[in-house]
């Protein structure tokens, strides 16, 4: 009798420079942006980006707790790398997007909320953001989104392509 060969116990970990994307779904729960920034260090430890863990922590952060406290639904946070760029999505069930705080707008300068726009502009490379009308399977709400790009090529021998070799 010929045994079959042994499958391979684990997959081959994707190359650093391969796209991947993870998502994470919690309810309107205090709890919930925590364990969404927990997930994000995990997945960018986990491929090798610590390089944009700082920045992609402060504005999910932000994002986050703004679709807790200002919705009363489900939310979920999505991870997309598309090397060299970081796409982080905050999607919740209310379809109002967020307004700036400041001159012009209806909190003034003293306003408790609008400043995590101002945040994004700071931070991010590139944001943006989209109100998401209702579809068959049900509310649309909107969805938030920040883009990160890395400085340089992967990590050294820290990255999946040293893993994979």
């Amino acid at each position: 009798m010929n045994p079959e060969p042994h499958p391979q116990l684990h997959p081959i970990p994707i190359p650093f420079n391969e796209p991947w994307q993870y998502e994470l779904g919690f309810p309107c729960d205090p709890r919930g942006p925590r364990i969404a920034r927990t997930t994000l260090r995990a997945v960018l430890t986990a491929h090798g980006l610590t390089e944009l863990m700082y920045r992609a922590e402060l504005l999910a952060s932000e994002l986050t707790t703004n679709s807790v406290r200002h919705t009363k639904g489900p939310a979920s946070l999505r991870l997309h790398w598309l090397c060299p760029v970081l796409r982080v999505s905050v999607w919740d069930m209310s379809p109002d997007l967020p307004e700036r705080s400041g001159v012009g707008s209806r909190g003034g300068g003293e306003s408790e909320g609008g400043r995590g726009l101002v945040m994004l502009d700071l931070v991010a490379d590139r944001w943006g953001g989209c109100a998401v009308g209702e579809g068959p399977y049900g509310a649309g709400g909107k969805t938030i989104w920040f883009e990160l790009a890395l400085d340089g090529g992967p990590p050294p021998l820290g990255g999946v392509t040293a893993l994979a070799a």
